[in-house]
């Protein structure tokens, strides 16, 4: 299937770019990572990348175009026979331009109510990249902003991103919604150098709405009562609440860095969603998800029933002689941590498995399933079964920290090693708990034994 090949956005406010040169011929060969073309914007000329192997062909742009960003300014064919058949026609000059479209009433009406300003783009983080996914507004319709001020976040098939507005006034108009996929070039906001007396805030996919007078009447989409007498959380902001709660199981929006915060504290945003909490999340959520009750179970201990809290002592004499024999015998030294994991899946529990350290999170993928140590990282919406809270060498000798999302247990000390098990009644049961600590206790006293 021939792959097309698009004027990138080389900056937030870019809204197009100038074809300097083309570094392959017409049926050239060419593989994915082959500099393929030269672009130059106001602020810098880059060499392009091609992002599929095939041959060059279906150019729709020659060397000193400008040419809109999302425009298709080539083709890569998997034949060089489907290449020369591509470019027999290209002519650039021949293809018309995008402005010889003749508007309709209703998109001439629409263009003549926006704001005056810089257009801001849905911009390419790939150049195989067709739409991007607007996940939140960082700003409100008529905020000042800054050139590096963070505007918006949206998100790809392959990363989340923040994106700075790219010019310093006011955000005047809003022209896509979060949750919305928008085409890669499309305008999605304008920030104009006077503050607007009328913000704009519309779908990309909805005509242009009207501001709303200062004494209107009620939308039709009255909020229930309940909504409206619902207090307002001062960290969240009304336009970064509006995407519509999935149903249990869906995908959860939310910023990359509350994604982040989220797993390295071993939290679930997927329970905001179940509370009702409108979405996308940011990282002032999480303090909201902290505070909600530890989920239940129908067959699940009472309310009642107390946090389980367990300790044990060890000798941290073995652990630190089986990293120095791994050592010895690889050469190179281990990963204390993808140890850790190991050794405790071992004693009980089977799914990913998060080690604390020093401030530095990682969740490793079931390391039951993996040679010890040798566990992958797991994907970034990974949800632990199991925290381990390193906290070997600290001045803390013994710790009680209460439940939390998923069992815990915290080592303390030197030598010995204190370790301490917390969990929810409902998160592991009496056996289950005394379990997992004598059998990674006795695990980590002689780890050797692991490997017999």
């Amino acid at each position: 299937m021939p792959h097309e090949v698009i004027m990138p956005a080389l900056g937030m406010a870019q809204q197009s770019g100038q074809l300097v040169a083309w570094l392959k011929e017409p049926g050239d060969a060419v593989k994915a990572g082959d500099p393929l073309m030269e672009v130059e914007t106001d602020k810098a000329t880059m060499e392009v990348e091609a992002q599929a192997d095939g041959f060059l062909g279906g150019l729709r742009a020659m060397a000193g175009d400008d040419v809109p960003v999302g425009a298709v300014v080539a083709v890569i064919a998997e034949s060089k026979e489907a290449a020369e058949a591509e470019a027999g026609g290209d002519v650039a000059q021949d293809a018309p331009a995008p402005e010889a479209t003749p508007k309709t009433a209703t998109e001439a009406a629409t263009d003549d109510a926006l704001p005056e300003g810089a257009e801001v783009i849905m911009p390419a983080l790939g150049m195989a990249q067709e739409t991007g996914q607007i996940t939140t507004w960082l700003k409100e319709p008529g905020e000042a902003v800054g050139a590096d001020d963070i505007l918006f976040e949206v998100e790809t098939d392959k990363s989340a991103v923040e994106v700075p507005a790219g010019a310093s006034g006011y955000l005047a108009a809003i022209l896509a919604e979060p949750g919305e996929e928008v085409p890669v070039g499309a305008p999605i906001a304008i920030i104009s150098a006077e503050a607007p007396a009328n913000p704009v805030r519309r779908s990309h996919a909805q005509k242009l709405t009207a501001p709303k007078p200062a004494k209107a009447e009620a939308p039709v989409t009255k909020p229930t009562p309940e909504k409206e007498a619902a207090p307002k959380s001062a960290a969240a902001k009304p336009s970064e609440k509006t995407a519509a709660t999935p149903a249990p199981g869906g995908r959860i929006l939310a910023s990359p860095k509350a994604k982040r915060l989220a797993r390295e504290q071993g939290l679930d945003l997927a329970r905001l969603a179940e509370a009702g909490i409108a979405q996308p999340y940011h990282v002032s959520d999480l303090e909201t998800l902290r505070t909600l009750p530890a989920p239940q179970t129908t067959a699940g201990p009472s309310p009642t029933a107390q946090a389980l809290h367990l300790s044990a002592e060890v000798s941290a004499q073995g652990f630190a002689a089986f990293c120095e024999w791994i050592a010895a015998e690889t050469g190179e030294a281990p990963d204390p941590g993808a140890l850790l994991a190991g050794l405790a899946a071992s004693a009980t529990l089977s799914g990913p498995i998060a080690i604390s350290r020093h401030g530095r999170s990682r969740c490793f993928a079931d390391p039951a399933r993996h040679p010890l140590g040798q566990a992958p990282e797991a994907e970034e919406d990974a949800t632990p079964t199991l925290l381990i809270r390193d906290l070997r060498g600290s001045a803390l000798q013994r710790i009680s920290l209460g439940a939390e999302a998923q069992p815990v247990l915290t080592l303390t000390g030197s030598d010995p090693l204190t370790l301490t098990l917390e969990a929810d009644p409902g998160q592991l049961a009496p056996e289950a708990a005394l379990d997992l600590i004598t059998g990674f206790a006795a695990r980590l006293d002689e780890p050797l034994r692991h490997l017999l």
